[in-house]
């Protein structure tokens, strides 16, 4: 239903705000296709989680609070295990980050910190957006770093598949290779322009990722995810608590049964609502924490400057608005706003 409900305002934002300011790249086929593949896969993995739930709710006895976190822990774990391999793949394409200047200084920030680096990704997000971004995600020792080639002011992707395809033509098609810049020049100049002035260059990339890999040298990560198992458990607790008070089941409709899945969709999504609010308002407040410390960690790494620099590139090249009002953004924004990331960042330098 919510996908229903949410298509036209799905449209509208892709197709007519993001279009209107030059991110949007896919084709209608493209984005229902996308959506397609999303509904699948959701459906693939939520239906059976969603029985296997409730079967543990009716057959759990008076302890099923504790199997069912156990039930959702081992599923979380799970998906995140298997989300690299098989889940991401469906959704983008994923091209090792050839050999290179980059992958070297990448591949040597990652041992100087020990992180356990085990392969380099570019991933298309250019066919979607042109927003830029970088992340790194796996267990143990299966740590991945990926970037978009939108954040790649000079993708070696691009540039190595522009070589091979060079290579593979051959003399007889030459004078096709030589008049093709004459065709890129009939171009608007103005989009060139634009072109060149998106993403990061080498420097900047990598005191980005000296940003994203503070997050895992600092623990930010692990302490999200005990955190969130910690809620889990309690509101599987709390469920356990208000799953029999039969008045609740009264009030919406069901006086002669109490069925596990209504109670489910009542406590968690009414009785819940207001402490849901406060929950997502201190894990605002909590990221905004991890998001300075892991500027000042890029910055213990002598990326201050290039950190800076790429901070107002990515603003600048998301159109982002640098200016917000505080009260708004402590209760909205996970990220703390341009202007305060850069007055940190210049304390801190001042600082050292």
């Amino acid at each position: 239903m919510s996908t229903v409900t949410g298509l036209p305002w799905g449209l509208y934002s892709t197709f007519v705000i993001e279009d209107r300011h030059g991110f949007n790249k896919q084709t209608l086929g493209f984005y229902f296709k996308d959506l397609a593949k999303k509904f699948v896969v959701t459906q693939a993995i939520s239906l059976p989680v969603a029985a296997g739930l409730l079967y543990i709710i009716k057959a759990g006895g008076d302890y099923f609070f504790i199997y069912a976190w156990l039930f959702t822990f081992v599923v979380t774990m799970g998906l995140i295990f298997i989300y690299a391999d098989y889940i991401a793949p469906l959704f983008d394409r994923f091209t090792p980050l050839p050999d290179g200047d980059l992958r070297t200084q990448i591949e040597t920030l990652a041992a100087s910190i020990e992180f356990p680096l085990y392969k380099i990704f570019v991933v298309e997000g250019s066919k979607r957006s042109s927003h830029s971004n970088a992340y790194f995600f796996g267990f143990y020792k299966n740590k991945r770093i990926v970037l978009f080639d939108t954040l790649l002011e000079e993708n070696p992707v691009n540039k190595e598949a522009s070589a091979g395809e060079a290579a593979g033509d051959g003399s007889e098609d030459s004078s096709d290779t030589a008049s093709e810049p004459e065709q890129k020049g009939d171009g608007d100049p103005k989009d060139e322009e634009k072109k060149k002035k998106i993403g990061c260059s080498n420097d900047e990339i990598l005191a980005v990722l000296g940003h994203e890999l503070g997050h895992w040298k600092l623990g930010h990560n692990l302490k999200n995810i005990i955190i969130s198992q910690v809620n889990t458990f309690l509101c599987f607790f709390l469920f356990a608590l208000l799953s029999n008070w039969k008045e609740l089941y009264e009030a919406f409709g069901f006086p002669d049964s109490q069925p596990a899945l209504i109670g489910l969709l009542i406590i968690f999504q009414f009785i819940f609502s207001p402490y849901n609010e406060l929950l997502s308002f201190l894990m605002t407040v909590l990221s905004r924490r991890f998001e300075f410390q892991a500027d000042t960690f890029a910055l213990g790494l002598n990326k201050g400057a290039d950190l800076c620099t790429a901070l107002i590139k990515l603003n600048k090249d998301n159109l982002g608005f640098p200016v917000h009002d505080w009260l708004y953004a402590a209760w909205h924004y996970s990220h703390p706003g341009l202007l305060e990331r850069l007055r940190a960042l210049d304390f801190k330098q001042k600082e050292q």
